[in-house]
This record gives C-alpha cells, sequence and structure tokens, in this order.
C-alpha cells in the first residue's frame, strides 16, 4: 500500500530592508505544503502487517522530489516482487499522474497496480454537493447516506447517474467542479471490487502518519522554521515513527567510521 498527502507548516523567510533597531531581521511566515508518503504492507484480511515497519519520509520540495523519493524506497523494496501494490489517495490530479508513470517505470504490470480513492474523501465530496444544491438538510441527509450505500456496494452506475441527474443543468463553478472530481475518479471507485481484494478503502494510515510527524511536532502557534531545517526535522520525525531508527544510527556510525578511517 502507497499512500499520500499534504501538511501544513510554517516557514521563516528574511524581509529585506532594514533591520530593527535592535539589529534584528524582519521576517515572514507563510504556510507551506510538506508532502508525505507512507508504504506499508498487509496481510489476507486487508490489516496492516506489524511485522513491517513501515516507509515513511516527507519532503517541502514540491512533487517531483516526493515522487523521487518515493521511487528510491520502491527501487530499495524490489516492489516488482510484490503480488499487488495499491494507491490510496484523496484525488489530487499531480499523484496519479505521478505515481502512474512511477509504477510503469519501475517494470510493475497493470494488473499489479490498483488506484483507489479515499472513500471518505469520496463522501466527503458528495455532501459538498449536495450542500450546494442548497436542499432542505433531511434531503441532503437521506441522499447522502443512501448513495453512500450505493457506493459501498458496487453500484456505481446509479451513483454517477445520481451524480449527473442533480448537477448537469447547473451553471455553478462550484457544482460543475464537485461533478468532474467524481468523473476524473471514476475508476477509482470500484470501493465493492476493492473490498473483495481485501484493500483499504480509506487513507488513515498517511493521515495518522500527518498528524505524528507534521502536526504533534513541527506545527503549532508560534511554530515556525527555516526550510532546510524543517526538511531536516521531517527526515528524523518520519524515521522516529516508523521504528527506522536504528537505520540513521547506523548511518551515523559508519559515516563516523569512514571519517576516522
Amino acid at each position: 500500500m502507497i499512500s499520500i498527502d499534504g501538511g501544513r507548516i510554517r516557514i521563516r523567510k528574511n524581509k529585506k530592508g532594514q533591520k530593527t533597531k535592535n539589529g534584528r531581521r524582519r521576517y515572514h511566515t507563510d504556510w507551506r505544503e510538506p508532502k508525505l508518503f507512507i508504504i506499508y504492507v498487509i496481510d489476507d484480511d486487508g490489516r496492516q502487517k506489524k511485522t513491517f515497519s513501515p516507509v515513511i519520509d516527507a519532503s517541502l520540495n514540491g512533487p517531483e522530489n516526493i515522487i523521487a523519493l518515493l521511487g528510491f524506497y520502491l527501487r530499495k523494496m524490489d516492489i516488482c516482487k510484490a503480488s499487488s501494490v495499491s494507491v490510496i489517495a484523496d484525488g489530487a490530479r499531480w499523484i496519479w499522474e505521478r505515481t502512474t508513470a512511477l509504477l510503469a517505470a519501475l517494470g510493475l504490470k497493470v494488473e499489479q497496480i490498483h488506484f483507489v480513492l479515499d472513500f471518505y474523501h469520496a463522501v466527503e465530496h458528495l455532501s459538498n454537493l449536495l450542500d450546494l444544491l442548497k436542499w432542505p438538510t433531511a434531503d441532503r441527509k437521506s441522499y447522502l447516506t443512501k448513495y453512500r450505500r450505493i457506493l459501498l456496494k458496487g453500484k456505481t452506475n446509479a451513483f454517477f447517474e445520481f451524480v449527473e441527474s442533480i448537477s448537469k443543468r447547473s451553471r455553478s463553478k462550484e457544482i460543475i467542479r464537485e461533478r468532474k472530481y467524481f468523473t476524473k475518479n471514476k475508476t477509482k471507485m470500484q470501493y465493492s471490487r476493492f473490498a473483495a481484494l481485501k484493500l483499504p478503502l480509506g487513507s488513515g494510515a498517511v493521515e495518522s502518519a500527518i498528524r505524528r510527524v507534521i502536526n504533534l511536532r513541527l506545527k503549532g502557534p508560534g511554530i515556525f522554521w527555516l526550510e532546510d531545517t524543517a526538511n531536516e526535522m521531517l527526515m528524523l520525525r518520519c524515521y522516529y515513527k516508523a521504528n527506522r531508527w536504528g537505520i540513521l544510527n547506523k548511518m551515523a556510525s559508519s559515516l563516523a567510521m569512514a571519517e576516522i578511517v
């Protein structure tokens, strides 16, 4: 299983111009999105294997960099030997496009790969679409419950017919955007088939990793970072929270011995 998502931290950058009376640089702290991925293994029942420590890494350097990092780890894992590889994400176009290209470049066959739209994001977008129609609250809740179940049962045609029927005549940009979200991700919403294959339907693993790696240490009131320091801390937190701290210790020891020699 491969899952990718983004978090939020504040990066400090000095402003141009004169310093303060105390000789300090003025600065601003804009929000940036560190992108994070997790690679984990599931058993025959679709549960995460506790005998395999997940691989987690993150970067502030953009989509190309995070996909290059992902490729590095997948090559080290000899990913082509996996019985199947699943990518689960929230629907961001850059994730589907880049992971598709990466897995093909690594030599995986089409039948080995599954792309899964996070079920809970799909339901959230359906809720947003119903809210935009401004129907009575009771009706919105009723339709949300009904078509959520229809999705889980694998009746995707019925689901998309409903989405089309309630949105096709609208000129609202927001409604059109929500409809396009579903049409672009249609092939990734085969939830009954994914469930039959014992694949996770939600991206809880990566969201948990973002909380543990980023939110609990790098994000908070009054917390901001220099970009280089943030990238270093992201790597340290990823290895620590993935129970792979020993790898860094071995690397540090090897470097220390090389310097001595």
